[in-house]
C-alpha cells in the first residue's frame, strides 16, 4: 500500500507501550496500517475522499490502461471504506463528504466535519509584492492526478487565450514534483515559469496577481483556494476547485467551468482594479470568519475532548 512504512508500526507500539495516551489522531487512512492493535480510541481524518478523486479522473483515461488504473482504485477503495469502519471517530472537511461517507459506516454519528483551515495571521506577515507584469498563479502538487490535469487544461486550452489578449502576462506554475511534461511547458513558453517545491508559499500568493485553479476532477477542501484567499489574491476557479466552500460567485471568487470564460474573467480581474480590490478584500475576511485555524482547532478539540 502507497506510504505504508511497515518500521513505524513497531515504534508506534513501542511508544504506546511506554505511557498512556488519550487517543491515537490518524491523518488520512493510509497511517492506520502504522497503528498496531490497542484499546486507544483512534480518530481517523480524511482530508479527501481518496478513492472517488481517482475514479473521477480515470473516467477519461483510454483503454487499456483505464483497465490497470480501475485494479488499483478498486484496491484503495475496499482499504478506505474498511479503515473508515475500523476508526472510533471520522472526521471530513465537508459536508457532502460526511453525507456519502455515513452511507458506508454502521454508525453514521461517528462521523463529524471539521474543514480545513489556514493561519491567518501567518499569511499577512508577508507583504504583497506585485510583479509589473501580470502574474497568473498555478498552485498544487503534481503527485495528486487531478493536479496534472488542471495545469495541463490551463497550458493548454486557457493561456493561450489570455496571452493572446494581454501579450505581457506571466503564468507561474509552482507545485511538488512536476512532472516532465510540465517541466516542458517552461522550455517551449519563456513567459512560463516552473517552480517545484517552494520554500515559502507565501511568496508565491503574494507575488501573483490572480490564482487560476481550472481543476476538474477530485474531491476534498482545496487548500490552495483557502491559502490564496488569506494572502489576499484573488481567485478565478472551476466549481469543482471551490466544491463545499460555500463561496459565493463574484464575492470570494469567480467562477466558471471552461476555457474561454476562465480566460475572460481573468483579463477582466486583471484590467478592473476596483473589482481585483474588491475579491482580494471579500477574500481575506471570508477566510478568517470561516477557516482561521484558531476557529478550526477549537471545533477539533471539542471532538477530543468528547471521546478521550
Amino acid at each position: 500500500m502507497r506510504n505504508h512504512v511497515p518500521e513505524i508500526i513497531g515504534a508506534v507500539k513501542k511508544e504506546l507501550a511506554s505511557q498512556k495516551y488519550d487517543l491515537i489522531h490518524a491523518e488520512t487512512f493510509y497511517m492506520v496500517p502504522h497503528i498496531p492493535l490497542t484499546t486507544v480510541p483512534t480518530i481517523l481524518v480524511e482530508q479527501t475522499i481518496e478513492y472517488l478523486g481517482y475514479e473521477s479522473y480515470a473516467k477519461k483515461i483510454a483503454w487499456p490502461i483505464k483497465i490497470l488504473f480501475n485494479l488499483d482504485i478498486n484496491k484503495i477503495k475496499h482499504w478506505e471504506k474498511h479503515y473508515w469502519q475500523q476508526a472510533d471517530k471520522l472526521i471530513v472537511m465537508s459536508e457532502d463528504d460526511q453525507k456519502y461517507i455515513q452511507q458506508f459506516v454502521e454508525n453514521p454519528a461517528k462521523v463529524e466535519v471539521v474543514s480545513n483551515g489556514v493561519d491567518s495571521d501567518w499569511f499577512d506577515q508577508t507583504p504583497r509584492q506585485l510583479p509589473k507584469q501580470p502574474t497568473i498563479l498555478s498552485v498544487g502538487t503534481f503527485k495528486w492526478l487531478p493536479n496534472v490535469e488542471a495545469v495541463k487544461f490551463l497550458y493548454q486550452k486557457i493561456w493561450p487565450l489570455i496571452k493572446q489578449k494581454m501579450p505581457t502576462a506571466k503564468l507561474w506554475i509552482v507545485g511538488n514534483a512536476p512532472t516532465a511534461e510540465v517541466l516542458a511547458y517552461e522550455k517551449e513558453d519563456s513567459a512560463v515559469k516552473v517552480t517545484g517545491r517552494i520554500k515559502d508559499i507565501r511568496d508565491a500568493f503574494k507575488q501573483a496577481h490572480i490564482l487560476l485553479a481550472p481543476v476538474f476532477s477530485g474531491k476534498g477542501t482545496r487548500y490552495k483556494i483557502l491559502e490564496a484567499m488569506a494572502s489576499g489574491t484573488p481567485i478565478v476557479a472551476t466549481s469543482t476547485a471551490v466544491e463545499g466552500l460555500n463561496v459565493t460567485d463574484g464575492e470570494q471568487v469567480m467562477i466558471a467551468d471552461n476555457a474561454d470564460k476562465m480566460a475572460e474573467l481573468v483579463l477582466k480581474l486583471i484590467t478592473d482594479q476596483q473589482l481585483w480590490q474588491h475579491l482580494s478584500e471579500t477574500g481575506r475576511k471570508f477566510v478568517r470568519a470561516n477557516y482561521d485555524w484558531e476557529l478550526i482547532s477549537r471545533k477539533l478539540d471539542k471532538i477530543y475532548q468528547s471521546i478521550s
